[in-house]
């Protein structure tokens, strides 16, 4: 089989990468598994969310999905407060930078139906099989198949199987940290705000959820030491539960009231990782070029600036050039450089900043807060930045 781009994967940044290339005139294939999205239930909720950004949020409005997904599961964040290990606090809301929203609490499994939905909509081919190996310019796949094509995009994931079949250069450092997440009860609204402890025992985050039956909801990724983590994981359910719920009584500072166990709880190690971005016909994308602590929540979206990229930069090549030629890629590689470092640098920084327990720093980071909550001009710039990404 030939095509002229075929795009490995079949998730968010995989489906989404299909929808806006096909949407600038290139023909485009999906090579994946079909996994079926089973259809949303009022009170239960797909256990991992996404905090979408404004810019992502447009992108997607202009694949023509946003609008597809119903409103009643989208949960707009208005304001996020952030608290440090001591006395620091910082208050960010919208309006600081004029805007009506800081970003959307959305579930992954609502943006995979409406794009699934879109990528048939298009008319786009997709091929069921897995990609197994890499030669000679052409992809092999679980069924014996070779499948030849001018571009293959991997957006297959962190564990990328093309990335590994074409032997392109990967780091992986573990922080030894386990990120759990878990649906909540609350007991006081949230109002359409995030929270955020960064502690000495890790990040937590209360991320906003439109109210179910039993009343108010919020998502929580509580990134732990990995020891730690895994001995909650190991405990039987209701004992899971009780221990959870006294752990946050304490790290939620009763900000919502009483934390109440509404879903299992999952578990996922945490690593920072990058990837060679690009190669002859080869070009990554998402969790398969760069993975992130996500105590900033912009995984995603850093995943959707490369599609956008990418589409960009492919669909704009000259005629006489090929959608793998690397002059092509490379600009691709030189759009999302400065993009992927900063957010790279930026959760980095701040893991390293909240992980020393050294005096000094726990006064400093602190001080800083209070610093920037006194600077409206400082979180202004923090807004724009995460609004952009």
């Amino acid at each position: 089989m030939s095509h002229q781009i075929v795009v490995c994967g079949a998730g968010i940044v995989g489906l989404s990468t299909a929808l806006a290339l096909a949407r600038r005139g290139q023909r485009v294939a999906v090579l994946a598994p079909r996994a079926a999205v089973p259809a949303a239930d009022p009170d239960r909720y797909h256990p991992r969310v996404y905090a979408i950004s404004p810019a992502s949020q447009r992108f997607l409005a202009g694949l023509g999905v946003w609008d597809a997904m119903p409103a009643s599961r989208l949960t707009p964040v208005s304001a996020m407060e952030i608290h440090g290990d001591a006395d620091g606090q910082v208050n960010l809301n919208a309006w600081q930078a004029a805007l009506p929203q800081l970003a959307w609490i959305v579930e992954s499994g609502e943006i995979e139906r409406v794009l699934i939905q879109a990528v048939r909509m298009f008319g786009i081919p997709w091929l069921e099989d897995r990609c197994t190996g890499y030669h000679a310019g052409a992809v092999e796949t679980e069924s014996g198949a070779r499948i030849q094509a001018e571009l293959f995009v991997g957006a297959d994931g962190a564990a990328s199987p093309l990335r590994t079949a074409a032997g392109l250069k990967h780091e992986s450092q573990s922080y030894d940290d386990t990120g759990l997440v878990v649906h909540l009860n609350a007991e006081h609204p949230h109002q359409g705000t995030a929270f955020q402890w960064f502690r000495d025992d890790g990040v937590l985050a209360l991320l906003p959820l439109p109210d179910t039956a039993d009343g108010p909801q919020v998502s929580m990724v509580w990134s732990m030491r990995s020891e730690r983590a895994q001995a909650l994981l190991a405990l039987p359910a209701a004992e899971q539960a009780a221990r959870l719920e006294a752990l946050l009584a304490d790290a939620a500072e009763g900000r919502l009231g009483a934390l109440k166990v509404r879903s299992k709880l999952h578990g996922f190690p945490l690593t920072l990782e990058r990837a060679q971005m690009v190669a002859p016909g080869i070009a990554l994308a998402g969790d398969a070029a760069h993975r992130l602590h996500p105590l900033a929540g912009q995984g995603l979206n850093l995943g959707l600036g490369d599609v956008e990229a990418l589409a960009r930069t492919v669909a704009g090549r000259e005629p006489y050039r090929e959608a793998g030629d690397l002059r092509v890629l490379h600009r691709y590689q030189r759009a999302r450089a400065e993009p992927v470092l900063a957010m790279r640098l930026a959760t980095d920084g701040l893991h390293k900043l909240f992980a020393s327990r050294a005096t000094p720093l726990v006064w400093l980071r602190n001080a800083g807060m209070h610093w920037v909550e006194r600077a409206p001009l400082i979180k202004r710039r923090l807004i724009a930045g995460a609004s952009t990404n």
